[in-house]
């Protein structure tokens, strides 16, 4: 018998230049509530490391609107 399979959100992470950064910033999470919670604790070093903006995936589709991680 094989496991159940979970959702996939995860955070795609942008410099400047539009590259995307490290996947492994990010965590997997199995919740959009635990994947935008992090975010939300970690959005200003993640921008001291050069990240000015933050995709939110589901299973490798996007699943909102790009958000900005600091001001234009």
């Amino acid at each position: 018998m094989t496991g159940a399979i979970r959702p996939r959100w995860e955070w795609a992470l942008v410099d400047e230049a539009g590259a995307l950064l490290d996947p492994a910033l990010s965590p997997v999470f199995t919740t959009q509530y635990d994947a935008e919670e992090w975010l939300g604790e970690r959005w200003r070093s993640l921008a001291a490391g050069g990240a000015v903006e933050a995709r939110l995936l589901h299973d490798g589709a996007p699943a909102t609107a790009p958000l900005p991680l600091r001001a234009p």
